[in-house]
């Protein structure tokens, strides 16, 4: 049966333990259960905008259309993901490419080691950047060549090219799953609507970081999109002014994918709101005051096939 998105279907009971229990040497980074269960990507920054490690469950409250949650996964490990980059090689994005590509190295030499990636290069179609048949690969030297492999020309497709991405991931073995996409947020070229491109972003479990680059005038930018797409799944939107604002960026990212906490609770059934549910994390620590904790805000649940109805 093809996983769900926006819930997933896990495969041997004791995932709590198990999650808590796995190690940077494991050879199966796949989490699963006999139940369905939200995973969320947990970020927790202090008041200067700071990481703060060493949180407990205890430290967290998770709530779902305003009801408390109980949490029934959670892990602080540096897990490996798999990461999708979804590169802009439209003709307006030519005067950046240089420093997009060599941010783009920058992100993939600061990632766990283990993390599975791919490389989409998009303009008016979508483009794998890796050889086919190879769908994933940890090879630094394959990946730059990946993002080498764009030509930039044409128009935008951003709906398809964020909708490929995320089909994509859905693809990799790692239960974590993050996508960084590099343009202008425009979009005059896709078959995709925006809202087909929205919903799917809802369905599914990837957290988004967007980078955003073009200037004041440009008539194609479109920094809401990227801003919604990184809200909506607990990313973040960068708007960077300058090459090395873009490398740090980037470097941020990586450091922010391998930073987060992984919490997953048993979503209730039924809660008379309808498949979208809307999503509230809350983090304390004695002694640590004003601590944000920022994760997906709402996901579209899906029935389990073999979940009763009533």
């Amino acid at each position: 049966m093809q996983r769900r998105l926006a819930i997933r279907t896990l495969m041997l009971a004791g995932a709590a333990s198990f999650l808590a229990g796995l190690r940077a040497d494991d050879q199966d980074f796949v989490i699963r259960s006999e139940v369905r269960l939200v995973l969320l990507d947990v970020s927790v920054t202090d008041r200067n905008g700071g990481f703060v490690p060493g949180l407990t469950k205890d430290n967290f409250r998770v709530f779902e259309n305003g009801a408390l949650q109980a949490i029934t996964v959670f892990a602080k490990e540096d897990l490996p993901v798999t990461v999708g980059i979804v590169v802009d090689e439209s003709w307006s994005m030519t005067p950046k490419r240089g420093d997009v590509i060599s941010a783009a190295e920058t992100f993939i030499e600061e990632s766990n080691p283990r993390d599975e990636i791919f490389v989409l290069n998009f303009n008016e179609t979508v483009k794998p950047g890796l050889p086919k048949p190879l769908l994933f690969s940890d090879d630094l030297e394959q990946l730059r060549s990946a993002l080498y492999r764009g030509i930039p020309q044409g128009r935008t497709a951003l709906n398809d090219a964020v909708i490929d991405g995320l089909k994509q991931l859905e693809m990799g073995r790692r239960d974590k799953k993050a996508l960084m996409v590099i343009s202008d947020g425009g979009d005059n070229a896709s078959r995709h609507t925006r809202r087909e491109m929205s919903e799917m972003v809802e369905r599914s479990i990837a957290t988004i970081y967007t980078i955003g680059l073009s200037e004041a005038d440009d008539p194609d930018r479109n920094p809401g999109i990227l801003k919604h797409m990184a809200g909506v799944s607990g990313g973040q939107a960068y708007f960077p002014a300058s090459p090395p604002e873009i490398v740090a960026a980037c470097r941020g990212i990586a450091r922010d994918i391998r930073t987060r906490y992984t919490i997953g609770y048993l979503p209730p059934a039924s809660n008379g709101a309808g498949p979208l549910r809307h999503i509230h994390v809350g983090v304390s620590a004695p002694g640590r005051a004003r601590l944000t904790a920022r994760t997906r805000t709402r996901y579209r649940y899906e029935q389990a096939e073999n979940q009763s109805t009533k």
